[in-house]
């Protein structure tokens, strides 16, 4: 793999952790600035909010720009909204040091997907994808606790400060190990006039329900595991990490069977997931099940990153930053649609394993879904439009490796 992708997973790794580092951070931030846990708890959705607008409002901003260029540009935005979080003197300020940071995620990773398929062979591009992606997954396993940890032995600043190194790493390997990349050469008409292929919004749909569908049950581990299964709270941390490593491992095998077969490996890891989630209903009551199905669900459900990735890529055709972009406010919606539709399980008094059962049924509807775009592509080839480049299984009209002119930066 080239070594650009290692540059674009730096990226991902600090984005990552920055991201979901201030879970663990709550009760430091909300005592040095004299407020509730639930109002620092707004720190989270107002990232989340943020990466919702930021991602296609920074790609319409820059859809005349070289997608490298864009690249620093972002990198350089995530920096300046750490290093204010760094030095924020008042919470109102550390809010919107999040939300400036989380202005570059969606774009970054929308963009980032581009450049990392475009850096290796067609039938490679969902690895590189999922490679640039493992930086993600690994801020979960070892950025989270590690920056967690340091913000409760030094505070929650010296956190903030490590990320914004992370940062001025990242930004180095984008200047000197990125190569130039195709400047676009279509304006902001063309890069909607993907939302008008209804394979995009298909595409779209499976993202949402596949990705929140793991995202119903995740949110509520840490109840689930100690009220259920019967673990102690000090445990959950471990069982988090777990997740992550089985997110890690979830995100390449998912990446390889999406190059070998796309809508072929969609289907089955939908199908999979769902029959995961309903498992976890009765594994979840016993601590060996549990621990073993926390694994198996992490992995499956990270898997699906991928190919619904590389699925919108394909189905954008010669405009996809917008699309690409999107698909990450997908992710995000998805995570907070799950969590929402698991949370009403619970509040009618179904238990703290209710949501799973809405975890299995949303990846039934991203099965659906999967299965519906797959029969599209089968009865119009052309429907999807062109791509920049297919993948096996893909039922792309543009052949595979046909070039798309467009003059470099």
């Amino acid at each position: 793999m080239p070594l650009a992708l290692l540059a674009l997973a730096v990226s991902a790794f600090g984005i990552g952790t920055t991201e979901f580092v201030i879970m663990g951070l709550l009760p430091e931030v909300a005592n040095d600035f004299g407020v509730s846990i639930p109002t620092a708890g707004y720190l989270i959705s107002g990232y989340a909010l943020g990466v919702t607008v930021g991602a296609p409002l920074l790609i319409v901003l820059g859809a005349r720009a070289p997608r490298k260029t864009m690249l620093i540009l972002l990198m350089l935005i995530f920096i300046a909204g750490n290093l204010l979080c760094a030095i924020a003197p008042s919470y109102g300020l550390l809010m919107l040091g999040r939300i400036v940071a989380s202005f570059s995620h969606g774009a970054s990773f929308g963009i980032g997907s581009i450049v990392a398929g475009s850096l290796v062979a067609p039938e490679r591009r969902a690895s590189a994808i999922a490679l640039m992606f493992t930086g993600l997954t690994l801020a979960n396993v070892l950025g989270v606790p590690m920056g967690t940890a340091l913000g409760q032995a030094f505070g929650w600043r010296s956190t903030f400060w490590v990320v914004t190194g992370l940062g001025v790493i990242a930004l180095i390997g984008l200047i000197t190990l990125v190569p130039r990349q195709p400047r676009p050469t279509h304006g902001l008409r063309q890069e909607f006039s993907a939302f008008r292929s209804g394979q995009v919004w298909l595409a779209l749909g499976v993202t949402v329900l596949g990705f929140g569908g793991m995202f119903a049950s995740f949110s509520y581990i840490a109840p689930m595991m100690t009220d259920v299964a019967g673990f102690s709270e000090g445990a959950v941390s471990w069982l988090l990490v777990l997740f992550g490593v089985g997110a890690v491992i979830g995100n390449i095998v998912g990446g390889r069977m999406a190059d070998r077969n796309l809508m072929g490996s969609m289907y089955l890891i939908m199908a999979v997931l769902a029959v995961v989630l309903l498992v976890f209903v009765f594994t979840a009551r016993s601590q060996i099940p549990a621990v073993i199905t926390i694994l198996v669900v992490s992995s499956v459900g990270f898997a699906t990153i991928p190919p619904c990735q590389n699925r919108v890529l394909d189905k954008a055709g010669d405009a996809p930053a917008l699309a690409s972009a999107v698909n990450i406010g997908a992710f995000n919606f998805g995570n907070a649609f799950g969590a929402w539709l698991g949370g009403l399980t619970i509040d009618a008094g179904l238990g703290y394993t209710s949501p799973n059962w809405v975890g299995a049924l949303m990846a039934v509807g991203a099965l659906v879904l999967a299965l519906v775009s797959g029969a599209l592509d089968r009865n119009r080839p052309s429907s999807g439009g062109t791509t920049i480049a297919s993948g096996p299984g893909s039922g792309d009209a543009r052949p595979a490796g046909a070039p798309v002119p467009a003059p470099v930066d």
